[in-house]
């Protein structure tokens, strides 16, 4: 969100350090602004010390303003236009305020609803959002305690708000925060919304056009009613409540890797008709230092270090672990060598597909109107399932606001059942608009029971999908590339892909290639090209003649390009499982080291 530097410019003195960020007079300008009185003592002296000391730091700080991505605004915390700060926070809530009173100036009241997670300053920034958009006669609703990202989704509609904010930084590492912004239907922004709030935060030209000073009579406190009316949902998505019954003593261990999944997901499970829950203490306090992982993303092995130590002790059945704001379930499964195996994201939105599918049909709620969403980056086994069932899934870009953005154009006309993405986020049932961790904890564990009622671990099941849709296998490369140099690069890289595309990737052709900046998907053996219905997106993919599938594109939210790998065999038989995983296995190894990554 730019200022525009020249009304607060002042002329200080400069060292030679300063000479040298000189080099970059846009920057320094952006700087000075900083220590100008608008901004606290603490704010000022820390812009002073990088100005001083530390040219680099000062350059990343400055060099842009936080944007919004497919997450929202997200960044590292600490001063400057391109951190997670009051300042920034108090712009973007400005902007937010000014946008919805002209998008809704004909209501008599505008509404918004506020969640925080446990990461560092969650709840200060949530304060601070809140006071900005009272003071900007706005009522706001502040949960009262952390909260789970999918319930700020369902109190919006639930309290008949306009729009909502979540102060989270995902699975981001401790540094980082961030504020996601969601409309009236309970999904985050997209187009015009997003770019309209851009539109005025961008407009905001001096510091004191942001309302910093809130009313206390317009903000409310929320929590246990909103969470009441939640379960009350939830209950309705059971589908097999006598194999629940029947295995309610399965043993399901559940950490929020010190998240605000603490606050509900036991709960849910015990709602659903779960008894024997075990947790992990020490990862049960929210706690925004994460002080017992390294990364507090549930997609990263090294997270269920301590989960796995207790469910060997244990003889645990199920493990299944949230991410800071539980938005995402990662999921842990008994293998057939009585050991543990970590599924995929890919793995866990089949997993539940199939199921909700199945028990859809046998209930004989299948009437033609269905359907399922995933992302472009999300296994092509989900449209397999789903064409087995005569319903219909939808492709669209990544980011869950897509998934909602499809709910939204069908309400009324078609059904949604699911819709999920390969980073482990998933959705069941429309009540919220967005993937619910918390919700899927509790299918997931559903699903096992039902499994088990057909005679089934997870994992057995897993295979039998693969049996019948084929054994699809997955790989998820990033590459980091920090700062002004890093974000050229990928933005270099990203040129190269499309002015020399891959004709060929592992000995094997590509057959289709899809540009989703250029809107085209160009079959490279016809040569015929068709437009791709979806909004514009940074996204490159090569399907090839074998397969396999090869998704790149860079990362909404963090300093990353990111490769998506899928490959695909048949599996004729559940004995031949190993086999065939194994020969999965070195063929994303051999594509990989083609694309020397």
């Amino acid at each position: 969100m730019p200022i525009k530097s020249d009304v607060f410019f002042r002329q200080i003195t400069l060292n030679p350090i300063e000479q040298d960020a000189r080099m970059n007079t846009d920057i320094l300008k952006r700087a000075e602004v900083w220590l100008g009185e608008a901004y606290d003592a603490e704010t000022r002296n820390a812009v002073k010390d990088l100005i001083d000391n530390n040219p680099k730091e000062l350059e990343d700080a400055f060099y842009k303003d936080l944007e919004f991505g497919t997450g929202g605004l997200r960044g590292v915390m600490g001063v400057g236009t391109n951190r997670m700060n009051r300042y920034t926070v108090g712009i973007a809530s400005q902007g937010l305020a000014n946008y919805l009173h002209k998008a809704c100036g004909d209501l008599d009241e505008i509404k918004v609803a506020i969640a925080y997670d446990s990461r560092n300053n969650s709840s200060y920034f949530a304060e601070v959002a809140a006071n900005v958009l009272s003071a900007n006669n706005i009522t706001v609703y502040l949960f009262e305690k952390l909260r789970p990202l999918p319930e700020l989704s369902f109190a919006i509609r639930h309290l008949g708000c306009q729009s909502g904010v979540v102060v989270t930084a995902s699975h981001n590492p401790k540094e980082y925060n961030g504020y996601k912004v969601f409309w009236e239907d309970g999904a985050q922004i997209v187009p015009p919304h997003d770019k309209n709030i851009i539109a005025e935060a961008g407009s905001i030209s001096d510091i004191a056009e942001v309302k910093f000073d809130g009313n206390s009579d317009r903000i409310h406190s929320i929590g246990e009613e909103v969470d009441k009316a939640y379960f009350a949902e939830l209950k309705k998505l059971t589908l097999s409540p006598g194999a629940i019954d029947k295995h309610k003593d399965m043993k399901i261990l559940y950490t929020p890797l010190h998240g605000s999944g603490i606050m509900l997901v036991p709960t849910a499970l015990k709602t659903f008709g779960f008894e024997n829950i075990l947790g992990i203490p020490e990862q049960e306090i929210p706690d925004g230092n994460f002080p017992t992982v390294a990364y507090p993303n549930p997609e990263e092995p090294s997270v269920f270090e301590m989960a796995l130590k207790k469910a060997r002790a244990e003889d645990v059945d199920l493990i299944m672990a949230t991410d800071p704001d539980a938005d995402r379930t990662a999921v842990v499964v008994k293998n057939n060598a009585g050991d543990y195996t970590i599924l995929s994201g890919n793995q866990t939105a089949a997993l539940l597909s199939y199921y909700l599918l199945t028990r859809w049909q046998e209930d004989g709620k299948l009437e033609g109107r269905e359907f399922i969403v995933k992302t472009i980056v999300t296994t092509e086994l989900l449209p397999a399932i789903a064409k087995g069932f005569d319903v219909e899934c939808f492709d669209v870009l990544t980011g869950f606001k897509w998934i909602a953005d499809v709910i939204r154009r069908h309400e009324g006309e078609k059904t949604f059942i699911a819709g999920g993405e390969e980073s482990i986020g998933f959705l069941i049932g429309d009540f919220r608009r967005d993937k619910d961790g918390v919700s899927t904890c509790a299918m997931v564990a559903e699903t096992a029971a039902w499994a088990a009622e057909q005679g089934m671990t997870l994992y057995e099941l897993m295979i039998d999908v693969y049996v019948k849709y084929g054994h699809y296998r997955d790989r998820l490369i990033s590459l980091v590339k920090k700062g002004i140099d890093g974000a050229a690069e990928i933005k270099q890289m990203m040129v190269d892909y499309r002015s020399n595309p891959m004709t060929e990737i592992n000995g094997s052709r590509v057959v289709v290639m899809k540009d989703y900046q250029l809107g085209v998907a160009k079959d490279l053996v016809s040569g015929e090209e068709t437009e791709i219905d979806l909004p514009k997106s940074n996204v490159l993919q090569f399907f090839l003649e074998d397969g396999s599938k090869v998704s790149v594109r860079p990362s909404g939210t963090e300093p990353k390009i990111k490769y998506y790998f899928e490959v695909r065999a048949d599996l004729p038989s559940a004995d031949q499982f190993s086999s065939v995983d194994d020969q999965l296995t070195a063929k994303l190894d051999a594509i990989t080291e083609a694309l020397r990554l």
